[in-house]
Parts: C-alpha cells; structure tokens; sequence
C-alpha cells in the first residue's frame, strides 16, 4: 500500500477497533495508539519527502493513481508536494493533541473519538487528493461530523450553532460544486477527454471567460470555510458552543482546507480568473483582517475572543493569497500552519480554564497566573505568538506575508497592505487585555485557590503544540525551503 493511503486506511482501521470495543479506557487508549501511528506516519514522510525530492523532480511526488468511476473519468489520485507534506504533519500534530485534551470525554466517549477520526479522514484525503471530484468527496467527509460534534457534544446553544455551520458550509459546497464542474467542463479545450485530474487541467489553458465565470464560485466556495467576510458568521457560534477538541480541529485544521483548496484549484487552475478578481477579493480580506480583530477586542468570551482573531489571521491568508506573488504565498502557508497551532493551542488552555472556573467571561476570572502557572504562562506565551512576536512562528508568517504585499507597488495593494499591517497593533491589544484582565492581579474568586494542577495528558497536549510553535519561530528555514520549492508551478501560471 503507498505511503499517502496509509493516512486514509490507518484512521479507519482505528474506528473499525473503536466499534468493537467497550469502556472509557479503552476508547482512549485506541484512539491515542490510531493518533500516534498517523503522527509518526507524517514525520516519516517529511524525511521521505525531502529524500524523494533528491531523485524526482515531479511537481508532485507518491503518486497514486486508479480508475474511480471511468464513465466521467473520475479518479482515486493522490500525490504530495511540500505544502501538503506540511499541512499532513500539522493534521496529524492538531489531532493527537485533541485525543489529549479529550482523555476524561465521558458523553459517548467512544462515538466521540469516531466522530474526530471521521473529521481527520476527510481533511487527510483532501490534503494528498490531485482529483477534484475525490478532492471534493473528502472535503464533505471533513465537514459533515462537524454536524454531530457540535450538536451532540457541544454547550449552550449548540443545536443552533451546529446547524447554522452545516448549512453555510453546505452553501458554500453547492457554490463550489458548480465551479468545480465548470473546470471539468473546459477541461478538454486542448482535445482531449474531460478530466477532473489538476495536474492535467493546469496544462490546458482554459478559456479566460470561463475562468472569469468560475474563479468567484470556487474562490468563495473554499474561502467560506476560512470565514471570508462577510460569510465568517457561522464561525464564532461554531467555536462558542464546540466542546474543546472540537474546536481545535475546527480551527487548526478543518479551516485551512478552505485556504489550500483556494491556492490548489482556484489560482493554479484558474490564475488569469485570479488576475480579475484579486483586488474585489482583496477588499473582502482586508474587511476581514482588521474586523475579526476588533470584534475580539469587543468580546468578553475567552471562545469569542479567539474565534474572531482566527477571522483575522484567517484574512491573512486569503488577504496573502490574493497577493499573486512567491512571497506572499510563502507568507500565507506559514500563517496557515502558524494559526493551527496556534488557535489549537488557545482552545485547548480555554477547554482547561473552562473545566476548573465553570466560566469562559474574563470579567469573572482575574489572578489565574498564581493559581494554575503553566496554563497561564502557555497562554502568554501563545499570545504573543499570535501577535507577531519574533522567535515564535506568527513573526515568521507575517512578514512573509507582508513584505510579499509590499512589493506591489501601486496605490490600491500599498493601503491595503497598510490597512492589513494595522491589525498588528490591534492583535497586540486583545491579547494583553486578556492577559491583564484574566491572569495578573490578585484571584478575583477564593474558590480558584483550589483549582486542580495541570494533569499529565493535557501537559502532553500542550507541549505537542508548543514545541512547533517555537520551533518554527527559531527555525523555519527548512520548512520555508519545502514550500518556495513546491511554489514554483504555482507562479508560472501568473506569469
């Protein structure tokens, strides 16, 4: 079996154990083993990634490829270059650390982790996926446990919250299909037979009305699952009312499906389209950018907080993306990959913060640092990652990002650059005021002297998430290098 199916089969051979078996302690310790095996699965295909790329110089590599359906030439095709590579190590980090934070889940813990395996199967396959009818089949597969995840395990108005994400997210679908078979469908301008295969449409040179067309369906249609503005409205309900593991994978994983697929298929299929609609989408992003940060500073909700900033440095990547350029590319990747362990972390000291006060308003918190030190000393020290800091990976991101932005030189990319620049600073306010409000003084509530000490799987949880956060900040040259090479088709067709 090929090194990329093996993250498909390996999760689901873990749900087939799950199913056959009973009790608390078992449910965690297959699902820890199923997550370990997909962690270790992904580091070894860095290391055979960077070996591959010493005697293949494919676009992608590990390809896989066999007849789905012929009759409309549907394909199971797999194939990997270093931006997937990358996102795979990020799935696979995100969804360990999940299976850590869950570990005392006693609501049908069994139906729980199956639940998050299903979710990890589709953001897997849709990851190594070069068909885009496969692409699109795991992109459901990854959206549609969201629905019971929130509704079933979720808090306050979680049958609301889970509906009114299921439903825009299955808009967005609808909208994106259609651009899909649009590709299809002006695929074959060269002669030959229709095809879904990306490698081969981005060969053909679609006819530029038809990019016109589809570009906006399938750029909206992935980028409302990173919470385009004004579409970002199922986001901080989903966030609110997900349990904590839920909202890990939510936000640093399922979410930069909607980035990839835009940098996949809308600009490597469709750049002339790209060309057309990137100032209007760039106005959108900007909207995004510096709204999701404002709305966190308006909000009292540690959830909210955090799911309005995942706006903002969502609208980075998009705001990146639309940049056209290898800088700014390269920038957008590494906030993709910077915010899921980032905003994963963040959930996961909420989840923490959460099952010890019983509250999530920073009003009702104040002193935590005396009284549970390394959740509150991880929080500070996530914060200012988040807000650029250097030495952590959201310095390295953005100015990828906007240096890349800069080199524009006209009017209309310089004030929207500067506009994007400005969220720096507003960034730097939510996160202090949540660290003063919440963390110094003195304890605001004499129960939270006897708040219990951070257990050993949420310690294991953290770390997982750290240390690549730090890690990235120190030494991203490596990673940095995997994405500028495997960017390179990318930036011929916007030549």
């Amino acid at each position: 079996m090929d090194i990329l199916t093996l993250f498909i089969v390996v999760p689901i051979i873990t749900i087939v154990v799950l199913v056959f078996i009973k009790g608390l302690k078992q449910a965690r310790i297959i699902s820890m083993v199923g997550s370990l095996v997909q962690l270790g699965m992904a580091i070894n295909l860095v290391f055979a990634y960077f070996r591959e790329r010493e005697i293949n110089q494919d676009i992608m590599v590990f390809t896989k490829d066999a007849v789905w359906f012929k009759t409309f030439n549907i394909h199971y095709n797999v194939g990997v270059d270093g931006i997937s590579v990358a996102l795979l190590l990020l799935t696979s980090i995100v969804v360990l650390a999940g299976v850590f934070i869950s570990w005392k889940m006693k609501e049908l813990p069994k139906e729980f982790f199956i639940s998050l395996l299903v979710l990890s199967i589709g953001v897997y396959g849709f990851f190594i996926s070069l068909d885009l009818f496969t692409m699109f089949v795991f992109y459901e597969i990854a959206v549609i446990p969201m629905y019971l995840l929130i509704g079933i395990w979720g808090t306050g108005p979680r049958e609301y919250s889970a509906m009114k994400l299921t439903l825009m997210l299955m808009g967005a679908s609808a909208v994106l299909l259609v651009g899909i078979l649009g590709i299809y469908f002006n695929s074959n301008t060269d002669g030959g037979a229709l095809t879904f295969n990306i490698l081969e449409i981005a060969q053909v040179n679609i006819p530029f009305e038809a990019q016109k067309l589809f570009f906006p369906l399938v750029f909206i249609g992935f980028a409302v699952l990173s919470a385009l503005f004004p579409f970002h409205t199922w986001s901080p309900d989903g966030h609110a009312s997900a349990p904590t593991a839920v909202s890990m994978l939510h936000a640093g994983v399922l979410m930069k499906l909607g980035g990839y697929g835009v940098f996949r298929v809308a600009m490597f299929l469709l750049p002339e389209g790209a060309l057309t609609w990137s100032n209007f989408f760039i106005v959108l992003a900007a909207i995004g950018v510096i709204y999701g940060a404002f709305g966190a500073i308006k909000q009292k909700d540690l959830k909210y907080i955090n799911a309005y900033s995942s706006v903002s440095h969502l609208g980075l990547v998009l705001f990146a993306l639309l940049m056209l350029n290898k800088t700014a590319w390269n920038g957008a990747i590494l906030q993709s990959l910077s915010h899921g362990l980032m905003t994963a972390l963040f959930f996961a000291l909420i989840g923490m913060i959460y099952g010890r006060t019983g509250t999530r308003d920073i009003t009702e918190l104040g002193g935590l640092l005396k009284v549970i030190p390394v959740i509150s000393a991880t929080y500070v020290i996530v914060g200012l990652a988040s807000l650029g800091l250097p030495g952590f990976s959201g310095f390295v991101a953005e100015m990828n990002i906007f240096v890349g932005a800069f080199q524009h030189e006209d009017l209309f990319h310089r004030i929207a650059t500067v506009i994007s620049v400005s969220v720096i600073v507003v960034t730097a306010v939510y996160i202090l005021r949540v660290v003063g409000i919440m963390l110094m003084g003195p304890v605001k509530n004499k129960k939270y002297l006897t708040l219990q000490r951070v257990t050993w799987y949420e310690k294991t949880g953290i770390v997982l998430l750290l240390i690549p956060i730090i890690g990235m900040g120190v030494a991203p040259l490596w990673l940095s290098d995997m994405i500028l090479e495997s960017l390179q088709p990318f930036i011929k067709g916007l030549i």
